[in-house]
C-alpha cells in the first residue's frame, strides 16, 4: 500500500549528506517517518500582496531579514557526523529516511539498512526512481542546505542545535540524485524544483524549517518565497520532527 505524501504527511512528521557546498554526497538519505508536504501549487503569481494568507504565506512573511553572512568557517564537521541517531531508534538517520520515503522497502541485517526500495514520483523531478544500495540515484537532500543555514544564523548556534539540523526529518527528504545536484545550497531566490507541483510544498517546507530553528532570510530569498506562496494562499506549514537539540551525547563541538 503506497504511503501518503502531502498534507496528512505533513503533519506526520515524528520520526545527510546535502552539506557540502556544491550539494549532496552520492547516494545518501536521512531520520523519521514523514517530510515536506506534497502540492499542486505552481509559481506564478505577482509576489506578496501584503493581504492575508494561509499558514506557510503568513510565516514566510514573519521571517527576520538579513544579509547572508561570509560562509567562513563552514565545515560540514560542524555539524556533526552524518547519519547520528538522534531519535535513538537504533537506526541512522540515512535509513530512517529511506525507510519513509521509499516504496516497496528491502532490508538487509533486520529492519534498519534499507537496500531497495522506489521512490514513487520523486518530488523534484516527478519520475519514479529505483533505489539500490551503493548506487547514486537517490539523494537525500537537506531541504535547507547547511551552508545556507550557517550563513543565516548557524554560525552562532552550539553543536547540538546545528547536529538537530542536520538530522531533522523536518529537513530531510529523498530525492533524484541527478535533479538534485543542480542545487548546490541554493535557498528558494536560486533555485526551485523543476517539478512545478512542487514548489509550494518545498518552499513551505523550507520556511518550515528556518521558523522553526529561528534562521533569517534575504530580501531576495523572502521575495521569491513570498511569490512562490501567493499562487497556493492556502499552502499549509510543515510541523514536527525532532527537537531543536540533540541528545547530549552528540553535542561535543
Amino acid at each position: 500500500m503506497r504511503r501518503l505524501r502531502g498534507g496528512a504527511v505533513a503533519t506526520a512528521v515524528v520520526l545527510l549528506t546535502c552539506a557540502a557546498a556544491a550539494g549532496c554526497e552520492e547516494d545518501l538519505a536521512g531520520p523519521g517517518s514523514a517530510g515536506p508536504a506534497q502540492s499542486t501549487g505552481d509559481t506564478g503569481g505577482s509576489g506578496d500582496s501584503g493581504g492575508k494568507g494561509g499558514p506557510a504565506l503568513s510565516a514566510a512573511r514573519s521571517l527576520p531579514v538579513k544579509g547572508r553572512a561570509p560562509r567562513t568557517g563552514y565545515d560540514r564537521d560542524r555539524f556533526g557526523t552524518p547519519w547520528a541517531d538522534t531519535d535513538s531508534n537504533d537506526c541512522d538517520t540515512r535509513d530512517d529516511i529511506l525507510r519513509r520515503d521509499l516504496e516497496d522497502v528491502r532490508f538487509t541485517g533486520g529492519a534498519c539498512k534499507v537496500t531497495y526500495g522506489v521512490l514513487e514520483s520523486d518530488p523534484y523531478s516527478g519520475k519514479d526512481v529505483t533505489y539500490r544500495r551503493g548506487r547514486s540515484q537517490v539523494d537525500i537532500d537537506h531541504v535547507v542546505a547547511l551552508s545556507d543555514a550557517w550563513q543565516k544564523g548557524a554560525k552562532y548556534w552550539d553543536a547540538g542545535k546545528r547536529i538537530a539540523l542536520a538530522n531533522d526529518p523536518l529537513n530531510l527528504i529523498a530525492v533524484d540524485a541527478s535533479t538534485n545536484r543542480s542545487k548546490g545550497d541554493g535557498d528558494t531566490a536560486t533555485w526551485l524544483p523543476p517539478n512545478k507541483g512542487y514548489r509550494c510544498a518545498y518552499v513551505a517546507a523550507q520556511v518550515a524549517v528556518k521558523k522553526k530553528y529561528e534562521l533569517w532570510v534575504t530580501d531576495a530569498e523572502k521575495a521569491a518565497m513570498t511569490k512562490v506562496l501567493t499562487a497556493c494562499p492556502d499552502q499549509k506549514l510543515p510541523t514536527g520532527g525532532t527537537p531543536t537539540k540533540a541528545p547530549g551525547r552528540f553535542r561535543a563541538d
